[in-house]
């Protein structure tokens, strides 16, 4: 029996995925969860062959709940499902211990494969994403400037770019007003922008 954690804060899209796993392997177990605490204790509940993880999650962020599964579980394979294209997160999510990386307009025709794929012991990577991880190292000065952000500098200037508050952020990552307004000041600075509608229009610009 193949177990798998999927966890996504969408009813509907989970539906979906349970039929398309149903539909790729007989022996199946799914167990769904809607958010990141909820993923971690489920995964120190139990044990699972594998986890489908979105990383768009309501009380946290995707990455920081792939790496406290990896933390608790090092040969846990996780699978991360995403709406952001490739270009924005997947080397990003590899390089925090994911073993695939599939984005949500191709999840009919890639998960199954990709699961089979880290099943088997393997990393799946699709081809364009194996020419942009072979090409980076060739084209390391020119990355744009987000590339440089960490992980949660990111996930503050997405928010930003969606429209959220300080205040909003803050209370959506449960941290401080003062380090959201600290991150704000960090991504001016290493963007090299000077107001928040600068911001918003380089997240925008840049599809994050």
């Amino acid at each position: 029996m193949l177990k798998i954690l999927l966890v996504d804060d969408h009813a509907i899209v989970r539906v979906g995925l349970k039929q398309m796993l149903a539909d790729a392997f007989a022996q199946l177990e799914v167990t769904e969860v809607g958010t990141g605490q909820e993923a971690l204790a489920k995964a120190q509940e139990a044990s699972w062959d594998l986890v489908v993880l979105d990383i768009n999650l309501p009380d946290t962020n995707g990455l920081d709940v792939l790496k406290k599964l990896k933390t608790l579980s090092t040969g846990l394979p996780v699978v991360v499902l995403s709406f952001h294209p490739e270009e924005q997160y997947a080397v990003r999510a590899l390089k925090s211990g994911a073993s695939a990386y599939v984005t949500k307009d191709t999840a009919p025709q890639e998960l199954a494969t990709a699961i089979k794929t880290v099943l088997a012991g393997r990393q799946y990577v699709t081809p364009t994403l194996a020419e942009r991880l072979e090409a980076m190292p060739l084209h390391a000065a020119g990355k744009p400037l987000h590339t440089l952000l960490s992980d949660r500098e990111l996930q503050v200037l997405s928010m930003i770019g969606g429209g959220k508050s300080v205040t909003e952020i803050a209370v959506a990552l449960d941290l401080s007003v003062k380090t959201v307004s600290t991150y704000r000041m960090r991504l001016l600075s290493k963007l090299q922008l000077k107001t928040t509608s600068a911001l918003i229009r380089y997240a925008l610009t840049h599809h994050l």
